[in-house]
């Protein structure tokens, strides 16, 4: 099976942001692991930027494994029923994309 990152960029709905973050953090991306069977899941907020403005300011990255990229998101729709929805993400506004290995990882 081939290594992908998931990318999701998010945002809260207006007004909502600690409900927002309560619930990716501490129910949203274990859900997701749990339902899946993605590897891992780690959520950061954009702190500075250069070039090209980012267009939201929450990244949740994932790493999954999968016989292609798109089996990747099937996958997730597939599940979305057996996870809790909440109304404090902003769905109009949020994108995932799926990025596939394409070679070696380097370290220092």
């Amino acid at each position: 099976m081939a290594k992908h990152l998931v990318v999701v960029l998010t945002e809260p709905t207006e007004g909502r942001e600690d409900e927002f973050n309560e619930y990716y953090e501490n129910l949203h991306i274990d859900e997701v692991l749990a339902t899946t069977g993605w590897t891992s899941g780690q959520r950061f907020v954009l702190g500075d930027q250069a070039g090209m403005k980012c267009p939201l300011p929450y990244l949740a990255l994932y790493e999954a494994e999968a016989d292609n990229p798109k089996a990747v998101i099937e996958k997730l729709n597939e599940t979305r029923a057996q996870r809790v929805q909440s109304s404090a993400l902003n769905r109009t506004t949020a994108g995932i994309w799926v990025f596939s290995e394409t070679g070696p990882r380097h370290e220092k």
